[in-house]
Parts: structure tokens; C-alpha cells; sequence
């Protein structure tokens, strides 16, 4: 039977023992259908008391992860509750779980005609080969021509294309570290952070955050106990809880990462598209760190080229798990990038994103009047605390029954992180901005009900 770590532990330890049994059931140690380990066993392996294991155990039942049955014990049903497919808008459905950028009809008539027009000029071997792993001489000048937009210089040896931030960031976490290494984060964090280190076999630890994100005090102290390898950040509103590191917060970590000898991944997917923004960390330690960005999220999700900067000691390591992880790359999609990039394209659609995101939130100010939530005008999603007595997946399910999907805490906590009781709701996903705001105003009058009840709002 699978056991958790009781090392991962902490106070208190009913709710670190549900979170840890919760982290093995998203990740798929603990398959639905597997047994639990009996109270007493559980107790005894951890050292724990038996009502420890119980509330523990209470927990994940209130959330449908587990069962029990007379004669069975307790089993897995499966992973939390995540967002069913969602009728389209014309049918009242509202995806609010899915981060995507604000667009409309003009970006796919754009996209159409940039793919019509290379498909007329581009050689044909251009379109039916596989191009080089890092992409060609030009797509990397494109790419630090991008990079300079969102605050970075880099050389063009210095870039290499990936086919999208997740490709980059696995990538990335390979080259740098080995199985059983700690990486460091945000407590809450990219779901896809939590799930790659898990597949790498590495130990994520959440670090404490303020209203500026990382505390450097929580930076040092994890550097001196428990000697990480990888400091991974999103400091430009990328995060679930969004927030732009300000300048001096930045500096403080970069000056912590380079006296403790430690490699600093920043993912940054939305590049210019935030506003105001201080240069990226990765700016302040070049040769020791691994900057990512992507252009689906400035303009749509179907444009899948990012782009990687990384000293030159790296790039040999970073190349081959691009290729491992990736194949030989999307020259059409690094070709249109390019093109997007050299002729102003890109930083047009940024700038309109921008924009639609900007009335986004004012919408989000108004529903949301008197509620706690965390956001930015930048920012593609909002944190969205819950009121006492709703937990995330309790809440997602009630939403469901209004059609909304929103994404719950759970899989952005790292490791003996506690679920805050929160959610994530993107603002871009609901194309439609009467729709969305429709979407929001429900979710609203949920926040008012008391637990337990269910709603019955009419569509």
C-alpha cells in the first residue's frame, strides 16, 4: 500500500496528511480503485493518532476522492473534480477554468491569410521537413527581437524556439537538475510545475509569498536547509495568485539565487502584454538562469512557438531535451511567429489584448464589489478566495451546476502546501464579453449562498 512521506508533514496534521493524499491521487500514485491503508495502519506508519487519520481521511470524503465501504476499507474514486466540456457559448456554458487570451474574429481571418500566404511563398521543403531543433538563424533574430519587447537582451545564439512555455519549462527542469533534486517556488503555483516535477521525480517546496509574491527570507532559509537546485519564478502575472513582482523583490532573490549557487527558471507567458512591468530576473542573472515566454497567450492559443534564452553552457543540455521532449520542431508555426514578430503583428495584437483584458477587470470590479479577490488589468485570470465553509472542489461542483467550470486550488499547491480555498477564473476564456459578464454575475450570487445549499439560479 502507498504511504506519504512523513517528512511532508506539518501542523495541522489532519489537513497536510489530506493534502498529501490528495497531491497522490492528482498525480496518479493512487489510481481510482486503489485501497487506503486501514486508520490504525496509517497512524502507525506516521505516527500519528488514530483521530488524525480519520479527520484526514473525513476530508477527502466531504470532496469525493475517497469512499469506503463495509468490507472494502477506503479507496480512491478518482481525481478532484475537474471542468467537464463545456457547451459552447450560443448553449450557456462559461469556461471560466481554462487560461486563453481575449480574441475575436479579426485574429483568426489573421491567422487564416499568414497561413495562406506562406503556404504560397515558403519552398516547399520548408513546410514538409523538419526544421532544426532550436530553430534557423532567423527565427532566433525574431526571438530576441521578441525577448527585447518583454525587457530582456539576448543575443540570437543565445535563444531557441520551443513549441510552447510547457515544452520549455520541462525542458528546462531536465537539463538542470536530476531525480531527487529540490526545486523552489511559490507555494501556489503552475499546475504544470506541480505535475513536471512529479513526472521528474523531483521535490517541489512551496515558498511564502506576500502581496510582492516570494519572501526573501523564505528564499534564504529554503537555500540553507535544503540545498535546491532550481528557483523557478513567475513574477509577471502569471502565477494563479497574479501579482507583478516589483523591482526591488526581484532584486532581492537574484542577489539570494547567485550567493547560493542556484539556477533560476522564470516562466513569463504573457511578455509584453503586461503593463508596467520591471525587467525580468533573468535580466539581472543571465548566466544563470533559463527565461521562458510563448506567444499563444498574447494572441491565440493555436499559435504554439515560445521562445528560451540561456547562457551557452546550457544550451547543448537544453537542446537535447528539447528534441527528446519536443521532436525536430514546428517550422510553420516558427516561421509565422517570425513573421509576426519582424512586422509589428505581435506586439498589434499584444497591445489589443492588452486592452480587452483591462475591460475584463473593470467588469470584474463591478460583479465582484465587496468580495475578496486577487487580480491585475494585466493579468488573464483572477484569484477568487472562498468564504468560510466552502472548500475549492465543493464550490467547482456547485458551479457545474450553473454550467460554469472554474479551476480549483488543489493542483497549483506544491508539495504540504494547505488548500487555501480558492479558485482560479480566467477572464479570457469566455469570448463573448456580455456572456462573461453573465458568467461572472452567477458566480457572485453562488459566493452568497451558504454551503451545502444548492443553488437554483435560472440561466
Amino acid at each position: 500500500m502507498w504511504y506519504p512521506d512523513p517528512e511532508t508533514l506539518h501542523s495541522p496534521l489532519h489537513a497536510s496528511l489530506a493534502v498529501a493524499i490528495e497531491q497522490a491521487i492528482l498525480t496518479k500514485k493512487l489510481p481510482a480503485g486503489a485501497r487506503l491503508p486501514p486508520h490504525r495502519k496509517m497512524a502507525d506508519r506516521l505516527g500519528l493518532s488514530v483521530h488524525t487519520v480519520s479527520k484526514a481521511y473525513e476530508s477527502l470524503r466531504k470532496q469525493n476522492l475517497i469512499d469506503g465501504q463495509v468490507g472494502r476499507g477506503s479507496y480512491v474514486c478518482g481525481p478532484a473534480p475537474r471542468p467537464v466540456p463545456q457547451r459552447s457559448e450560443r448553449e450557456g456554458g462559461f469556461d471560466f477554468s481554462t487560461v486563453s487570451p481575449v480574441r475575436n474574429k479579426e485574429h483568426s481571418k489573421r491567422f487564416q491569410t499568414s497561413l495562406q500566404e506562406l503556404a504560397a511563398e515558403l519552398d516547399p521543403s520548408a513546410l514538409q521537413a523538419c526544421g532544426a531543433v532550436a530553430g534557423s538563424g532567423a527565427h532566433r533574430a525574431a526571438g530576441a527581437r521578441w525577448l527585447a519587447a518583454c525587457g530582456l537582451a539576448a543575443a540570437p545564439e543565445r535563444v531557441l524556439l520551443t513549441n510552447g512555455g510547457s515544452l520549455g519549462m520541462s525542458a528546462a527542469l531536465s537539463a538542470l537538475t536530476r531525480p531527487g533534486d529540490t526545486v523552489l517556488a511559490d507555494s501556489i503555483t503552475h499546475s504544470l510545475l506541480v505535475s513536471g516535477c512529479s513526472y521528474l521525480g523531483l521535490k517541489l517546496a512551496g515558498l511564502e509569498a506576500d502581496s510582492d509574491g516570494i519572501l526573501p527570507d523564505a528564499l534564504e532559509d529554503a537555500c540553507r536547509t535544503s540545498g535546491p537546485k532550481v528557483l523557478c519564478l513567475r513574477p509577471s502575472l502569471a502565477n494563479p495568485v497574479p501579482v507583478m513582482m516589483p523591482e526591488d523583490r526581484r532584486r532581492d532573490l537574484a542577489r539570494i539565487a547567485d550567493a547560493h549557487d542556484l539556477c533560476i527558471v522564470e516562466d513569463d507567458p504573457l511578455g509584453p502584454v503586461a503593463e508596467d512591468r520591471p525587467p525580468p530576473v533573468s535580466a539581472l542573472l543571465p548566466e544563470r538562469s533559463v527565461y521562458l515566454t510563448t506567444l499563444s497567450t498574447c494572441a491565440m492559443p493555436g499559435l504554439q512557438a515560445g521562445y528560451m534564452a540561456a547562457p551557452g553552457h546550457l544550451r547543448p543540455a537544453l537542446t537535447s531535451r528539447l528534441l527528446s521532449f519536443g521532436g525536430a520542431g514546428a517550422p510553420l508555426m516558427w516561421e509565422l511567429a517570425s513573421r509576426w514578430v519582424t512586422d509589428g503583428t505581435m506586439l498589434e495584437f499584444t497591445s489589443w489584448q492588452r486592452h480587452a483584458l483591462n475591460r475584463r477587470h473593470r467588469i470584474a470590479s463591478r460583479v465582484f464589489r465587496g468580495v475578496s479577490w486577487r487580480g491585475h488589468p494585466s493579468a488573464l485570470h483572477l484569484w477568487l478566495p472562498l468564504p468560510d465553509g466552502w472548500s475549492s472542489g465543493s464550490f467547482s461542483q456547485y458551479a457545474r451546476q450553473l454550467q460554469i467550470a472554474v479551476a480549483p486550488d488543489t493542483p497549483f499547491l506544491a508539495s504540504g502546501t494547505c488548500p487555501p480555498g480558492a479558485v482560479r477564473v480566467s477572464l479570457g476564456a469566455v469570448q463573448d464579453e456580455s456572456h462573461f459578464r453573465k458568467g461572472l454575475e452567477l458566480l457572485a450570487a453562488l459566493l452568497r449562498m451558504e454551503p451545502g445549499c444548492l443553488p437554483h439560479l435560472a440561466l
